[in-house]
């Protein structure tokens, strides 16, 4: 019994009762129509009673910190393992957060860096060693004996000064020779050094011929040199010709050339996440926020008195008196448009000037005159002062409008200390390797070069990185940068780390729930995710994947198919078994299209378009190679390849950014381009992606797509409520009034995990309705508002068909495939693809959107 997941009476959301035997250790695809029941069965039921479990195995102390969570609604289920989902959801924008950590290879560099990493000066660049008295010992017994050498103490390096106590203290400890600047003197007679000039000092400890029986001497002579330098010694070692060779010994990670000394070399020191190694400046972000000047000044085209600046207030008094005095003191007026400034004068505005100029400020309510002479601090510089000093939130909020991310000055983007930086393998710091490419990476941990004993040190961890890195690269993500942020990786990249990172673990006996990880992959590269599939099964797992890739079905041991139809029409096993199996039962729509009974009609006649093109020159960025692209307008224009070959680069990194500055009419930067031609052919660009809808549980469709308030309305108005004196808030769960005050409209209760995840287990009083009792006393057509919210779209539709504000809009959502999702559903249960038609459906409710260029990344997933 144990080998086999065994399910009784499901009916979690739309799932009808079914029952379900599924073998273990099996590579098993849910497949069925969007909606079928497909997440209801592999995520809410199967998961979420692992979930369940491991929560109830946890102590009693444990649990009173963690709630209660829900059973899903289920007979039993039998035989089930720990087990892990892999959804397809965009990460978190934490800028921190990067392909590097997320795979958790960053975590070995840094353990490679802090016990292979040869240390270098960050100013100088010379080698910096750590050695103790027994490591210089044995390095001076590798010279020839009987060689004469000199045991210096260098207590001065390259610093100003007379340093006359230096020599002062070497004479009364019975010293009688010292090095200055390279020359051998006596104590007696020590040059008198310049003050502003730069010296270097040696106290000489000990002259001998190295000798066996002389070692005891020159480790008490080394040790006395090292105590008198802090940590450093230098040997001057004379050949038979008399000439000299210097070596300089550390026994702390210095420089001695620069006395520049590094921390303790640990794996902390390379994280940006950790203070011990952020880049002081940006705090380990890589940028810093400061004001932008095209946010500042948007439109060139308008003088001050049109409010080009528009931060500032023309008609208020300070700022006039101020812009006035400055056009009087630089010969120009206000009137004149920014674009007709000489770039002196913008500097000088924006920036502040050395020269004082003459202020009269007249205050009427006092009748008294204010005169000041000083010079003009800028516009910049006085925002960034204002927001140092304010202490008002909404200010800041404001001011905050006009920033952007700039690129740190300090650590150039690198994210880490300088000291981090200057520790090297192999030449190369952990950021020049973090910024390569997973392919390019494997490349250079196949070539790299260490010692033997480098190679001891490092073995288990290169084997780690390796493994790790070729795990990428069989889920086809050998494009991206480790340094990447996660924010802006698809759905399905971010799922396929996340799994690649599941098999570098090496777990078994586990059920892993994946959806559609083959979203974002483009054909060639599906053959290397279904063998880390199998690779993950083969090691004792069973994955129980929600897709709809022909090639993964076609792989898969077992199938089982759900229909026929969505939503409520959906949730019954049409048919499971083999692919072959699937094929030849009549029942299985899928079974039908892979047998290729059924298939995708085409397009015999297309739209000519407007005549009009979109023209991007010289699209040059991240791996672009300084390409032309002309985009039809009128139609739809689709950009394909391979993943990773620049598509969204192009789109989103381009293209995107570049319409943005042209219709708020900001100055061009040519950020990525020479050259973008037909921006006049445009109104507006509108960027529909696959980030969440909301943040919270109370997002949903309904109020996304502006439903939600006739919906308020119409309730508002029946005869009941207008006898109670409701109103539209009172059928709102954001407001006091007619919402569950327990958990504040939210129908679930929010239990913070600390080091795990938030947990969301249904509120105790409304038993997830969100509104009290009174309120869902209220009916339309024998439905409450709770009722309404519970609606699939495909119901609402027909139940507001009579009204057409309310069902134009709810229309719009089943136009693009999601009558089977409900109106009040939790938009952190959409999936990245549902989150986005969610976006295009608002966009199809609108009447009229004139000349608007749509952006869309993968709607069909």
């Amino acid at each position: 019994m144990h080998n086999k997941l065994i399910i009784r009476g499901a009916r979690q959301h739309n799932l009808k009762n079914i029952d379900l035997d599924l073998e273990k250790d099996q590579l098993i695809v849910i497949s069925g129509l969007s909606g079928s029941g497909k997440s209801s069965l592999a995520f809410d039921t199967i998961f979420a009673e692992g979930q369940r479990r491991y929560v109830e195995s946890l102590s009693a102390y444990a649990r009173q910190f963690l709630g209660r969570l829900e059973k899903p609604s289920v007979d039993y289920i039998e035989g089930l393992s720990p087990a892990i989902a892999i959804e397809q959801k965009t990460t978190n924008n934490n800028p921190r957060s990067i392909v590097g950590t997320v795979s958790e290879i960053y975590d070995y560099y840094r353990l490679l860096w802090a016990r292979v990493g040869t240390p270098h000066c960050p100013e100088c660049g010379e080698i910096i060693s750590e050695q103790s008295i027994d490591q210089i010992l044995e390095s001076m017994y590798t010279l020839p004996e009987m060689s004469k050498i000199m045991i210096l103490s260098p207590v001065v390096v390259g610093r100003k000064g007379e340093h006359k106590k230096i020599f002062e203290d070497a004479k009364k400890d019975g010293f009688v020779r010292v090095r200055v600047n390279g020359e051998i003197y006596s104590i007696e007679e020590a040059p008198t050094l310049k003050k502003q000039e730069k010296h270097s000092i040696e106290i000489v400890i000990d002259r001998l011929i190295l000798t066996p029986e002389g070692r005891s001497r020159l480790a008490d002579s080394i040790e006395m040199a090292t105590t008198m330098s802090d940590g450093l010694v230098s040997i001057i070692v004379l050949d038979q010709d008399n000439k000299e060779e210097i070596i300089t010994y550390s026994q702390k990670n210095s420089c001695i050339h620069c006395g520049i000394s590094l921390p303790e070399i640990e794996p902390r020191l390379f994280s940006f996440n950790n203070p011990f190694g952020a880049c002081p400046t940006c705090h380990g972000l890589g940028t810093i926020s400061d004001f932008d000047v095209d946010k500042v000044i948007p439109d060139y085209n308008k003088s001050f008195n049109q409010r080009a600046i528009v931060t500032h207030n023309p008609e208020a008094s300070w700022s006039r008196v101020s812009f006035e005095a400055l056009a009087e003191h630089y010969q120009f007026t206000l009137d004149t448009p920014f674009k007709d400034l000489p770039q002196q004068i913008i500097d000088i505005i924006l920036f502040g000037g050395s020269d004082p100029i003459d202020l009269t400020y007249h205050n009427k309510k006092r009748n008294s005159t204010y005169i000041a002479r000083k010079s003009y601090e800028g516009v910049i510089t006085e925002l960034r002062r204002r927001y140092r000093e304010t202490g008002s939130s909404p200010i800041r909020q404001w001011m905050e409008t006009f920033m952007t991310g700039l690129t740190c000055p300090t650590c150039g983007g690198k994210k880490l200390r300088k000291e981090a930086l200057s520790i090297l393998v192999d030449n190369k710091n952990i950021n020049e390797i973090t910024a390569l490419s997973v392919k390019d990476s494997i490349l250079y941990f196949n070539q790299l070069t260490l010692t033997p004993t480098q190679i001891e040190i490092s073995k288990q961890v290169l084997k780690e990185i390796n493994s790790r890195l070729n795990f990428l690269k069989n889920v086809g993500l050998d494009y991206l940068t480790l340094d990447r942020t996660t924010g802006s990786l698809s759905g399905g990249e971010s799922q396929r780390i996340r799994l690649a990172t599941q098999i570098g673990s090496a777990l078994s006996g586990v059920i892993y729930v994946l959806d559609e990880p083959s979203i974002g992959l483009h054909q060639k590269d599906n053959d290397k995710l279904i063998k880390a599939l199998k690779d993950l099964r083969d090691i004792g797992n069973t994955l129980i994947v929600v897709e709809h890739d022909e090639a993964t079905m076609l792989a898969a041991d077992y199938i089982v198919d759900l229909g026929p139809g969505a939503g409520v029409h959906g949730g019954f096993i049409t048919s499971q078994g083999t692919a072959l199996e699937l094929m030849k039962n009549p029942e299985s729509l899928t079974g039908r299209y892979l047998a290729k009974q059924l298939t995708m009609p085409h397009i015999e006649m297309r739209r000519g378009g407007s005549g009009n093109t979109l023209d991007i020159i010289g699209a040059k960025k991240n791996n672009l190679k300084e390409i032309d692209v002309s985009f039809k307008l009128g139609v739809m224009n689709v950009i394909t390849g391979v993943s990773g070959s620049g598509k969204s680069t192009l789109l989103h990194e381009i293209l995107l950014p570049a319409l943005k500055r042209i219709i708020n009419r900001q100055k061009e930067n040519y950020d990525g381009y020479r050259q973008l031609l037909g921006s006049q052919f445009i109104d507006k660009v509108i960027s529909i992606d696959q980030t969440a809808i909301g943040r919270t549980p109370r997002s949903n469709p309904a109020t996304y797509v502006g439903a939600f308030t006739p919906i308020r309305d119409l309730f508002a108005s029946l005869p009941e409520s207008k006898a109670k004196g409701y109103k539209p808030g009172r059928f709102s769960f954001n407001v006091a009034g007619g919402r569950c005050e327990h958990c504040k409209g939210d129908g679930n209760l929010k239990i913070e995990m600390n080091f795990l995840p938030n947990v969301y287990v249904t509120c105790d009083v409304c038993k997830g309705k969100r509104f009290n009792k009174e309120t869902l006393r209220t009916y339309y057509k024998g439905k409450n508002i709770y009722d309404v919210l519970n609606m699939t779209v495909s119901e609402a539709s027909q139940f507001f068909k009579a009204i057409p504000s309310i069902h134009r809009k709810i229309e719009t959502l089943e136009s693009v495939g999601l009558g089977y999702i409900k109106l009040g559903q939790s938009a952190l249960t959409l999936s990245g693809g549902e989150a986005q038609r969610v976006k295009l459906s608002l966009e199809l409710a609108k009447k009229s959107t004139g000349k608007t260029l749509y952006i869309l990344d993968e709607p069909t997933t």
